[in-house]
C-alpha cells in the first residue's frame, strides 16, 4: 500500500522503512505520544529492501548455531564465546519489544512475523567435530544456552535433521548442536506492522516514493531534508530537530550529503546476494530448523552458508545460502550501477584502494561466486544435504548488503561483524552501517540511539518506567549469573506474547 502522508516540521525524520526506522519509530512515540515523526521510504512500498523477507535469512541472530560469531580458541584452548553470549542477549531486548508489542496491539497476529524454529550447529571432518565441541562445552556453561544438545550419533543428527544425513558418507565424523529456542523471523512483517501503526498515531506520516536526496545542516542546528516525489519528479523540503538515516545501502551517500565529519573516510562496499530455493512440499517437510555450518574460505560474514526453514508469505520453505554476487548498486529495488563509483571522495580514495590491495581473497571469491553454474551451487549444497536434487531447486536474488569500510586507528578495513551507528557530536543526526546480526539485534541498536540523541526520554522516573515496561532489561546486565532467574521470567513472558512456547 502506498503512502502519502507529510508532516511539516517534525520532531524527527526517518529515512527508510526497514526494521531500523520502524522500531526506532514505534520506541520513540511509545517514550513520547507528543513527537511528530516523518517518515521516507524510496519505494513503493514498505520494507523492500534489505528487510524484505526474501532479501535476509530471516535468522532471529541469538548466536546459538552461528559459528562465525565464536571462530576463536581463547588462552586455555577452548572457544571463545563471549560474542556469542553478548548477541544472545541483545536479541533477547528485541524479543522484549516486540512481545510488548504484540500485546499492546502494535504488532498483532505473531505468527505472521516470527516462528518457533530449531537453531542448529553443523560440522564435519574431526578438527570441526573438536571446535565444535568446544563450543558446546563453553556456550551449554552459561545459562542462556543451558538446554543446548549436542551429538555426534547420525542417528540423533537424523531425528533433528533428516536432510542432513541423507546420502551423507558414514565414514566422515559429523557433530551437531540444537536448541529448540530459536526463531524464524519475517523482519519486513514487523517493519510493515509497526509502521503501519505508527502511521495511525496524531503528529505521524509516512511518503513512500519519495527520496531524500539532500540534508543540509540549519542556522537552528536541526536538518533540512531535500525529498523528490519519484511519480511526479517534484521537489520539496523539511526541516527537523533529528534525522535518522535508516537506508539501508543507501546510508552512505546521504551521510557524505550531509558533510558531518564523523563520514570522513568512510566507504562502502556491495555484495549482492542469491539463494536457493525449495518449495517441493516432501522435501520441506523433512526439514525444520536453521542449519548453520563454517565459513567457507575469505566469506563474509552474510555468506556463512546455512539451510533454513523459512515461513514467508504464510508458507513453509527452505533456503540455502547465500552466495555472493559482485555488484555496485547500493540497493536492491531502487539502486544504481554507479552507486559505488559515485560514493567515492577524496576522503575515502585511499581508504578503498586500501581494501581492494588487502583483500584480494575477498575479491577473487567475489567474481568466483558470481560467476558459479547452478551445478556449482548444487555442490555447495551437497555438503549439507547430500542428497539434494537439482530439479527440487530454484535460484533467486536475495538482496544487497553493503559492508562499511572505514579507518580504524589509521587502518582500512571491512566491517564484516555487526552494525556500527554514526552519530555526530550535537547528537542531531544518526546513521546505521553495517550487516549481519543488524535486524536481530535492532531494538539494542536503537537503544543506543535513544541513549544519545534522545536521554531526556529515559532519564525521568515515568520515562525509566515507560521503557521498562517495554524493554524490562534494557539497563541491566542478563548474562550475570545473579540474573539468570530474572531472565528465564522475562524470557518466558516474551516468547508466551509471540506465541512461541
Amino acid at each position: 500500500m502506498k503512502h502519502s502522508t507529510h508532516i511539516e516540521h517534525p520532531d524527527v525524520i526517518l529515512v527508510g522503512s526497514g526494521i531500523m526506522s520502524a522500531n526506532l519509530g514505534a520506541l520513540l512515540k511509545r517514550l513520547d505520544p507528543q513527537l511528530k515523526i516523518q517518515v521516507y521510504e524510496v519505494t513503493d512500498e514498505l520494507a523492500q529492501e534489505a528487510s524484505n523477507g526474501w532479501n535476509n535469512a530471516g535468522t532471529g541472530h541469538a548466536g546459538i548455531c552461528e559459528l562465525s560469531y565464536t571462530p576463536n580458541r581463547g588462552p586455555d584452548g577452548e572457544v571463545d564465546v563471549g560474542k556469542a553470549i553478548s548477541v544472545f542477549e541483545q536479541f533477547e531486548q528485541s524479543l522484549q519489544f516486540w512481545g510488548y508489542a504484540a500485546a499492546s496491539g502494535m504488532l498483532p497476529e505473531p505468527r505472521d512475523y516470527i516462528n518457533p524454529v530449531p537453531h542448529i550447529s553443523f560440522v564435519h571432518g574431526q578438527e570441526q567435530v573438536d571446535f565444535l565441541k568446544s563450543r558446546h562445552r563453553g556456550m551449554s556453561a552459561h545459562h542462556f544456552f543451558r538446554e543446548m544438545e549436542y551429538t555426534t550419533d547420525r542417528k540423533t543428527i537424523e531425528r533433528w535433521a533428516p536432510l542432513l544425513v541423507d546420502s551423507r558418507d558414514p565414514n566422515v565424523p559429523i557433530a551437531a548442536t540444537k536448541m529448540d529456542g530459536g526463531t524464524d523471523v519475517n523482519f519486513g512483517a514487523i517493519a510493515r506492522k509497526l509502521l503501519t501503526w505508527l502511521s495511525e498515531q496524531p503528529g505521524c506520516g509516512i511518503a513512500t516514493g519519495h527520496r531524500v536526496i539532500d540534508l543540509e545542516k540549519t542556522a537552528a542546528g536541526g536538518w533540512e531534508a531535500t525529498i523528490r516525489d519519484l511519480a511526479t519528479g517534484q521537489i520539496r523540503f523539511n526541516r527537523a530537530k533529528f534525522v535518522f538515516v535508516g537506508a539501508g545501502g543507501g546510508s552512505i551517500q546521504l551521510l557524505q550529503k550531509s558533510g558531518i565529519v564523523e563520514q570522513r573516510g568512510l566507504g562502502g562496499f556491495p555484495i549482492g546476494g542469491n539463494w536457493l530455493v525449495c518449495q517441493n512440499p516432501e522435501v520441506v517437510a523433512q526439514h525444520r530448523a536453521k542449519v548453520y555450518g563454517q565459513a567457507l574460505d575469505a566469506a563474509p560474514t552474510m555468506a556463512v552458508p546455512h539451510l533454513d526453514t523459512r515461513v514467508l508469505d504464510g508458507q513453509r520453505t527452505l533456503l540455502f545460502g547465500p552466495f555472493a554476487s559482485w555488484t555496485t548498486k547500493f540497493l536492491h529495488k531502487k539502486g544504481s550501477w554507479t552507486d559505488l563509483p559515485g560514493s567515492i571522495r577524496p576522503h575515502n580514495l585511499a581508504t578503498l584502494i586500501k581494501i581492494g590491495l588487502t583483500n584480494v581473497p575477498l575479491i577473487r571469491y567475489l567474481v568466483q561466486q558470481g560467476t558459479q553454474s547452478m551445478k556449482d551451487r548444487m555442490e555447495v549444497l551437497h555438503v549439507f544435504y547430500p542428497g539434494a536434487k537439482v530439479e527440487d531447486w530454484k535460484l533467486i536474488d536475495g538482496g544487497i548488503r553493503v559492508q562499511a569500510i572505514k579507518k580504524t586507528d589509521g587502518e582500512a578495513g571491512i566491517v564484516h561483524y555487526g552494525t556500527e551507528v554514526i552519530t555526530n557530536p550535537e547528537k542531531t543526526i544518526s546513521a546505521l552501517l553495517g550487516a549481519s546480526p543488524g535486524a536481530s539485534t535492532s531494538v539494542n541498536i536503537v537503544l543506543e540511539v535513544v541513549r544519545n540523541c534522545f536521554p531526556q526520554l529515559i532519564t525521568s522516573d515515568a520515562g525509566r518506567a515507560r521503557m521498562k515496561e517495554m524493554i524490562p532489561t534494557y539497563d541491566l546486565d542478563l548474562k550475570k549469573p545473579e540474573n539468570e532467574a530474572f531472565f528465564h521470567e522475562v524470557h518466558q513472558r516474551a516468547f508466551a506474547r509471540l506465541q512461541l512456547n
